[in-house]
């Protein structure tokens, strides 16, 4: 017996050896089998690595951006470059640091005992082999649970139906959330009731208030499908791409200015108009990301798909006089990786650029293998002009009058030394005060020395030159110049990205310094996230995008499925969901999410598709009622046995307001607007900015066309939370403070509002408590209480007293709009007051 199993023993070791001297992973195919074994990393080598180097070099500690806890990451190298050279060990870093015979590389390791000549040898020969890692040995980190591809999981039988699906119709979500309630032993929530619902669905698909006429009609609707009839409409709304567009530009750090202290004004909402349009198109998200961040790569790029790549010129410009532009060029593309892994990878990239990441598998070397894939940009504006434009002739009448002006310029060349002297003369002459009525950019290239400036710099301060009499005396033909410039027709422009034919060399910044250039990087994407195409030798922007959305991208999926259940629920299933890594919070529900990640991806990247299977879930329609029995076994709603009240964003608080009062303009696109706003918001800012308040429909735009100013953000917008526009918001705060109380109260726009409001109501019944109700309706979709509407009526009452007893407070806002409304100002001002209150309440800036 005992010599049988013996000689079984040594068959199976013969055939273990036979096997691996086979698998080429391991060694090749003219290699000694022995010798195979010999250099196996996983048994020769890496216990030496944890005997004498992890200590400094593992994934909790990585001196220089090196880790050896893994062969994966022995090749990748540190922060000054590959540590491993395969098939050459006498001139690898780790080899030589090692043995310490050089005077460039330190001794390795600095304390405790020296590596053994034997275990020199055998890190040697592994090296000589090739420094070949065994496929079954991951990466270490990368078996994390955010770095495993999704794969669908079955869904959970449950018990019961939920309390909240009144129809019972199938949808696999509901299934997940119940089969955790049941194991916890809690009950849903009931459904919401059908003025709570609508308004809910309103305000998440298209932040916009129901009328009062949608809600008795989807109210009275007893259909069984009534609900899903609602649904489809709101999905089909233009609006459902101006709320879910606000979100996507948030994350793509969107505003109308280049930031920092100079801060002026940018050209970009033609970028802005392109996400709202994509998202109403329901353009799939694979394609809608390649196109943000490669789309002037595709073959024949159309204009829009260009506009698309102002996704990454979001990013600040300085324009202080004495900067340096490669330095901020710099620091724009860093800002571009860590954008890209904050929105479509949930991952902090940033954490990598000065020192390798010190919780996640991602080396400073591949954060600049990501920054070489983003570094081949050149940065021009270019012109965007309507369909209209084009096709009633405007560009090409633009492009025919700049021809005419080059030819007037060429003809003029002779005269154009004198014209140099006598804008230097002028240039004299042009005082601190006389600088500061030019536009910013003229302001700001006046101060650099005329040797010294660039193009656009030469040019700005030479057509405010061209309109002064020096300048017309010296050169006859610039009159004519200018009446020409002055009839160009006004062509939108906007920022792109445009890859160079030729690439930028890209090294890694030791510590993050531009200037101290380390080892020299290829394009690539960290290794524990899988490979970019292998057969592609030169990777390109348009293949890292194409990556990005590959259906076995771990990452991707999850984190923009996490992010739409965030914006339903007020809380992700991954609640850092700006942070997948090591370091995040886990999911509630991981089988739901990759449920959601799986059937987003085999849905053709469907985001209407996912976002109706969210809202039309019974999960989704619960009642948002605080419950007794759930504030101590689940006080922060985990579980969601119950729906979330979340604070609307700041534009969507501003439009309520809009809506309720029936001045919100239906227009979708365009410049940005200068709704009112208080005095004295430049007063602190270096250059003063001009905000020149719209008099007319644009007066009433969605918030989210407000011009943004980067260091001097519209105050209401701020107030509430709105994303400040430097770097990439996946999450606004809500934050509750006074100044929110008393500018909802007292702030221009507000008070406009609630006089138009009182005008309505007004205009539409003779009989108080009609208007009340009307009054509440418009405002919070629901009707008054009995107690609510005598208390508001009492408070009118008394208004109407005061006002009576000394008109002329009412007549200080109220007389105007009362002429035009033709009502009294006393009237007008009672009822606005109480328009004011309910503009004021929490229910109002509340979704339940």
């Amino acid at each position: 017996m005992i010599v049988r199993h013996g000689a079984e023993f040594i068959a199976l070791l013969a055939f273990a050896v036979f096997a691996l001297s086979a698998n080429s992973a391991f060694v090749r195919a003219d290699e000694n089998p022995l010798e195979a074994i010999d250099s196996d990393f996983v048994r020769n080598v890496k216990p030496i690595f944890e005997r004498h180097c992890v200590k400094c070099h593992g994934a909790d500690r990585r001196e220089a951006g090196l880790r050896l806890d893994s062969g994966g990451h022995a090749r990748i190298g540190g922060d000054s470059g590959l540590a491993i050279e395969p098939g050459k060990s006498a001139e690898s870093r780790l080899l030589i640091a090692i043995r310490g015979n050089s005077d460039e590389v330190s001794k390795m390791p600095p304390e405790g005992p020296e590596l053994s000549d034997a275990e020199i040898a055998a890190i040697a020969r592994w090296i000589d082999a090739g420094a070949v890692v065994s496929s079954e040995e991951p990466v270490a980190g990368s078996n994390h649970w955010a770095f495993q591809t999704p794969r669908r999981p079955a869904v959970p039988q449950v018990a019961s139906p939920h309390a909240a699906d009144e129809a019972r119709s199938e949808n696999a979500i509901d299934n997940f959330i119940v089969a955790r309630l049941e194991a916890a032993g809690i009950e849903p929530s009931p459904a919401a009731d059908r003025v709570t619902l609508i308004r809910r669905l309103s305000l998440d698909l298209t932040g916009v208030l129901p009328t009062i006429a949608e809600v008795d009609e989807f109210v009275g609707d007893e259909r069984p499908d009534a609900y899903s009839r609602l649904v489809d409409r709101l999905l089909a709304s233009p609006r459902y791409g101006e709320r879910w567009g606000r979100h996507w530009l948030d994350a793509a750090r969107y505003a109308d200015s280049n930031g920092f202290t100079r801060d002026f004004a940018r050209e970009i909402w033609k970028y802005r108009d392109w996400v709202i349009a994509a998202i109403n198109s329901n353009m799939p998200f694979d394609q809608f990301t390649i196109e943000q961040i490669a789309g002037d790569m595709l073959p024949d790029a159309t204009l829009e798909q260009r506009i698309a790549t102002g996704f990454h010129r979001n990013t600040l410009f300085n324009e202080e006089g004495g900067t340096d532009d490669e330095q901020f060029r710099v620091d724009a593309v860093a800002d571009r990786v860590a954008t890209t892994g904050a929105v479509f990878l949930g991952l902090t990239l940033e954490c990598a650029r000065c020192h390798s990441h010190k919780y996640d598998p991602i080396s400073q070397r591949e954060f600049y293998q990501m920054f070489a894939l983003l570094n081949n940009c050149d940065e021009p504006k270019i012109d965007a002009p309507y369909d209209w434009q084009i096709e009633s002739g405007e560009l090409a009448r633009r492009d025919e009058i700049r021809e005419r002006i080059a030819r007037l310029e060429k003809d003029g060349a002779m005269q154009r030394a004198k014209l140099d002297e006598v804008q230097v003369e002028w240039e004299k002459t042009v005082t601190p005060e006389l600088r500061n009525t030019l536009p910013g950019p003229v302001q700001s290239a006046l101060m650099v020395p005329i040797a010294e400036r660039n193009e656009t710099q030469r040019k700005l301060v030479y057509e405010v030159f061209a309109e002064t009499e020096i300048a017309r005396q010296t050169f006859n033909s610039i009159a004519e110049i200018n009446r020409l410039r002055k009839s160009e027709p006004a062509i939108p422009t906007t920022m792109v990205l445009r890859e160079r034919s030729e690439p930028r060399e890209t090294f890694v910044h030791l510590r993050g310094n531009f200037l101290d250039h380390g080892p020299r990087v290829s394009p690539g994407v960290p290794e524990a996230l899988g490979p970019l195409d292998e057969a592609i030798e030169s990777p390109t922007r348009l293949d890292f995008a194409r990556w990005l959305v590959d259906p076995q991208n771990p990452l991707t999926p999850r984190v923009v499925m996490n992010r739409s259940w965030q914006r339903f629920f007020g809380r992700g299933i991954v609640e850092t969901e700006n942070d997948f890594g090591t370091q995040g919070t886990p999911p509630t529900h991981p089988e739901l999410l990759d449920w959601l990640a799986v059937e987003f991806v085999e849905s053709g990247w469907d985001m209407k598709h996912m976002h109706r299977l969210i809202v039309t879930s019974a999960t989704y329609r619960q009642s948002s009622r605080q419950r007794s029995d759930l504030r101590e076994r689940d006080p922060r709603n985990l579980l969601l046995a119950r729906q979330a009240r979340l604070r609307l964003d700041a534009e969507i608080i501003r439009d309520s307001a809009l809506a309720a009062s029936g001045l919100l303009s239906n227009k979708v696109g365009g410049p940005s607007v200068h709704p009112p706003q208080p005095e004295g918001v430049f007063d602190f800012t270096q250059d003063k900015k001009p905000w020149n308040v719209e008099q007319n429909e644009d007066r009433y735009r969605r918030g989210m066309y407000t011009f943004f100013w980067r260091s001097s953000p519209y105050p209401a917008l701020i107030l509430f939370d709105a994303a400040d526009g430097n770097v990439t918001c996946t999450r606004r705060v809500r934050s509750n403070t006074p100044l929110q109380a008393l500018t909802l109260a007292n702030d221009e726009q507000f008070v406009e509002c609630a006089i138009e409001l009182a005008a309505v109501v007004l205009r539409n019944s003779d009989d108080d408590e009609r208007r009340t109700e009307r009054m509440f309706r418009r405002s919070l979709g629901r009707r008054p209480t009995t107690t609510e509407r005598d208390r508001l009526l009492q408070f009118i009452d008394e208004r109407r007293a005061e006002y009576n007893a000394t008109s002329d407070s009412a007549d200080l806002f109220a007389a105007e709009p009362a002429a035009r409304f033709d009502v009294a100002p006393t009237e007008l001002a009672a009822w606005a007051a109480a328009a004011r209150v309910l503009l004021n309440l929490d229910e109002f800036i509340t979704r339940e």
